[in-house]
């Protein structure tokens, strides 16, 4: 709706993960430096921790697109799996065609003779599994079974667990230590500081396309940065939201009370009372009247 008036080739804050907005700051670019070497090392866990919305699945995305053509990776991303079916989803990701009456031991036979082939063709294979702390322990446990293939030189298989700080809690429990002690780099995701928001909210304009001066008054700056807490979904949808304000209201620039008007129609946004709540969705509300008013004139 808006990208013509503020000169976008494409909308700049999206929620889907996509790696052309990628925003290399301190912390994103020291988790994937983390994952580069860890994978380069032959690791056979690493662990990425993150709240909600601080870019776990976008990273994942980075880092398997960076990784060169000696990385053949399989990626799951709801690993809610019981074993059996965990591993079927692993063949499948790995290209290994299985009845679906298989049993355990056949599965892991089967992947055991596609590990050795692709070892053999000079491959390393690397697991990323996304959303890891809903993973039951008896899975997590297979895992770690998994990662017991190994030839003399390098473990067969590596694996990268992406999953919110409920991770670390599930990973603590005794029943799974020994999976605990072989995770040998890990990072967490925090969200983004008061600068680095800055940079964010720059960059990914610039990737859309934009090229005019400042979009987001400082004062829009601040409001941003005190609504989402810097966790990057959060600014997105804020964002994303302030700009449809400013165009309904045929503004050029997006002020505070455009960022405050867009956090007050947010439910994820503070702790702000239900009045609040409503009395933002009306403001939205008649922006989007307004916009729809200028499209059909």
């Amino acid at each position: 709706m808006y990208k013509t008036h503020f000169g976008l080739r494409e909308l700049p804050f999206g929620i889907t993960p996509d790696t052309s907005f990628f925003f290399a700051c301190g912390s994103a670019q020291q988790a994937l430096n983390t994952l580069l070497i860890a994978a380069r090392n032959g690791e056979g866990f690493i662990k990425i921790t993150g709240e909600v919305g601080t870019g776990k699945t976008l990273l994942c995305r980075k880092f398997m697109a960076t990784l060169g053509e000696d990385f053949v990776t399989a990626y799951i991303p709801n690993p809610y799996l019981e074993p059996r079916s965990l591993m079927l989803a692993l063949a499948e990701e790995l290209g290994i065609a299985l009845d679906q009456d298989v049993d355990q031991h056949q599965i892991l036979k089967a992947l055991t003779q596609r590990l050795l082939v692709l070892a053999a063709d000079g491959k390393h294979v690397l697991l990323c599994l996304d959303e890891a702390q809903a993973m039951p322990l008896e899975s997590l446990e297979a895992l770690r079974l998994l990662t017991n293939l190994e030839t003399e030189k390098r473990k067969l298989l590596q694996i990268v667990l992406f999953g919110q700080p409920e991770l670390n809690h599930k990973l603590q429990q005794r029943k799974i230590r020994q999976l605990a002690q072989r995770i040998t780099f890990h990072y967490h995701l925090g969200p983004l500081s008061a600068d680095d928001l800055e940079f964010y909210v720059s960059h990914r304009l610039s990737v859309a396309g934009y090229s005019g001066g400042r979009l987001f008054t400082r004062g829009a700056m601040r409001k941003l940065r005190q609504a989402s807490g810097g966790i990057p979904r959060l600014v997105n949808i804020l964002a994303h939201k302030s700009l449809m304000l400013a165009y309904g209201q045929g503004r050029q620039r997006v002020l505070g009370r455009h960022v405050a008007g867009a956090a007050r129609d947010t439910v994820a946004v503070g702790d702000a009372h239900w009045w609040r709540w409503g009395f933002g969705s009306v403001i939205f509300m008649t922006a989007i009247v307004g916009i729809g008013w200028m499209i059909l004139k």
